[in-house]
């Protein structure tokens, strides 16, 4: 291999911009060389295209291709650098028996490897080792640290060493799959993706680490929030029932009160009267009396005798004056009976207002929705994501299944193939947003977030670690995607609303007429752009050409 690259120098493989080995080489039509993004990025910032080396100038930017001969002379050259910087050097050995690499050669007491050589597939000891220096044949071989396993490093298909991976694809590749398929992908050596994984995984590793301490440290606010919640509640609870207590012994004190006075104001009214009753008889026999002894003398027919017995003036008994004394109460008792119907109706309405404002502290569902209504976004369609079965409508509002005979299906690369789904433009990171989907009389329809990375070529599985956490209605009943079979919520909506708290890792899908929770993902570990997701699905339950559409949040009212 090192004879292969006799006649280049490591200059003549370097860009002239970045001083590193090409990547994705593209050549000007001055014959001069550059990687794709060095010199896109260079042009970029100058208003005249010209050659950044002999400073020709080009009327039109010129459309760039990898040039792939020189692509694969970089690859190889950066395979060299790392297989020469492997060949020959000790490498530690394990101290621990449990993890050395033994010698593949030896027959009687296996020695440790000091070496594996990929050519050979074999591990060899310091002594079995010794031809690969001498041979001239054996020289050639690439030579690394002991490894274990060395067939799982061959490519299955072409039986060459996987040297290389494809970022574009994740894919491990060999020299031949480089060559055949890969040649315009971003390939680099398996030890500087190991390197640049490694460090992606620090990052990611890193930032879930903040994500634990974040949430530690929520979890501990809220634990001591609970806690002096439940304090407060025991107060609030303890002070309402004592202030409801002396509300109730007021309203029966003053009921107690008012039949007391009540009865003391009859009791006197009664004693009143029968004393004027008592009198009122008395003069009434003394009346009678009179009478007798006027009949008496208008029956004397002497009229001699009537004239000398005639008395000089009639003596009438002493009377009471009746008009001194009445017994009316009607409008005494009138008047508190209507005092009492407006302080009771005074009292009724301050207690129905009571009522209300505890039973607005129970509909906390409603209350939650409209918190999370102001997090809305405005979501539009991606036509690139969309499956070519799917019709969007022109202002990226609307998607709807038509397998219609004779439709004109339009293919995209990056559409989804498996799946009737589409994306939202706009990829969201590290933030809350919520938006409302509108999914009238559909007997199907599955609607939630996706990572950019979701596979769009083959089939989503349905598990947990999928890139999808959606919900799926089939007819009047819900599932989670990731558990299928598992019903979450029974009954049909018309209106759906989505909320995401990217921090928190909280996906949560609402009943937006009736405000209540469908299913919520909690507890969910996020490390790339989340974009809505919509899958409007097939006729398999019925009748479902009906589209789902992206509407404005219905924001929520309370009926008093």
């Amino acid at each position: 291999m090192a004879s292969s690259f006799s006649l280049l120098s490591e200059d003549q493989l370097l860009c002239p911009i970045c001083l590193d080995t090409f990547t994705k080489p593209v050549s000007t039509p001055c014959g001069h060389n550059f990687c794709l993004s060095c010199l896109s990025s260079y042009w970029d910032n100058e208003r005249v295209h010209q050659c950044p080396v002999c400073k020709e100038t080009f009327e039109r930017r010129p459309d760039l291709k990898v040039n792939t001969f020189i692509s694969g002379l970089a690859l190889q050259f950066r395979l060299l650098q790392v297989t020469n910087a492997h060949t020959w050097s000790p490498g530690p050995l394990k101290d621990s028996a449990e993890f050395a690499v033994l010698c593949d050669v030896c027959t009687d007491i296996q020695q440790q490897a000091v070496k594996s050589c990929f050519e050979c597939l074999t591990s060899y000891c310091s002594v079995h080792l010794e031809p690969h220096h001498r041979a001239a044949g054996l020289k050639r071989h690439t030579l690394v640290d002991p490894l274990a396993n060395l067939q799982d490093k061959i490519c299955k298909e072409h039986n060459h060493i996987l040297r290389s991976f494809c970022l574009s694809d994740k894919v491990l590749l060999c020299d031949i799959c480089f060559r055949s398929q890969h040649m315009n992908h971003d390939v680099v050596p398996v030890q500087q993706a190991y390197g640049e994984m490694r460090d992606l995984l620090g990052d990611t590793e890193a930032r879930v680490q903040q994500m634990i301490q974040e949430r530690q440290q929520k979890l501990e606010a809220m634990k001591e929030s609970v806690k002096e919640s439940k304090r407060e509640t025991s107060e609030v609870i303890a002070e309402s029932v004592k202030e409801l207590t002396a509300l109730v012994s007021e309203v029966q004190r003053s009921q107690t009160e008012l039949m007391k006075v009540m009865e003391e104001k009859q009791k006197a009214a009664e004693e009143q009267a029968g004393v004027f009753i008592v009198v009122l008889e008395q003069e009434n026999i003394e009346l009678q009396k009179t009478k007798m002894k006027l009949m008496d003398i208008k029956q004397t027919e002497d009229q001699l005798s009537f004239l000398q017995t005639f008395p000089e003036s009639f003596l009438l008994p002493h009377t009471t004056d009746l008009s001194s004394f009445s017994f009316n109460r009607h409008m005494e008792l009138q008047h508190v009976q209507k005092y009492l119907s407006s302080s009771v109706s005074q009292l009724q309405t301050l207690l129905k207002k009571m009522t209300t404002e505890i039973t607005t502290l129970s509909a906390s569902n409603d209350v939650t929705l409209r918190d999370l209504q102001q997090y809305e976004v405005n979501v539009l369609l991606d036509p690139d994501s969309a499956n070519s079965i799917l019709v969007l409508s022109n202002d990226g509002k609307q998607m709807r299944y038509d397998n219609s005979p004779g439709r004109v299906y339009i293919h995209r690369p990056n559409g989804f193939s498996h799946q009737l789904a589409v994306l939202g433009q706009r990829g969201l990171w590290s933030q809350r947003f919520y938006f409302e989907v509108l999914v009238s009389q559909k007997t199907e329809w599955c609607l939630g977030v996706a990572t950019a990375s979701i596979q769009r070529r083959r089939e989503v599985p349905r598990s947990p670690d999928c890139g999808l956490w959606a919900i799926w209605f089939r007819v009047k009943r819900f599932e989670a995607f990731s558990s299928p079979g598992v019903t979450v919520y029974k009954g049909k909506v018309e209106r759906v609303g989505v909320f995401v708290d990217y921090d928190k890792g909280q996906v949560s899908f609402y009943d937006v007429q009736t405000a209540t929770l469908i299913y919520s993902f909690s507890d969910c570990l996020f490390t790339e752009e989340l974009y809505p997701y919509f899958n409007p699905c097939d006729n398999e339950c019925g009748s479902n050409w009906d589209p789902m559409v992206i509407v404005p949040v219905t924001r929520i009212r309370r009926l008093h």
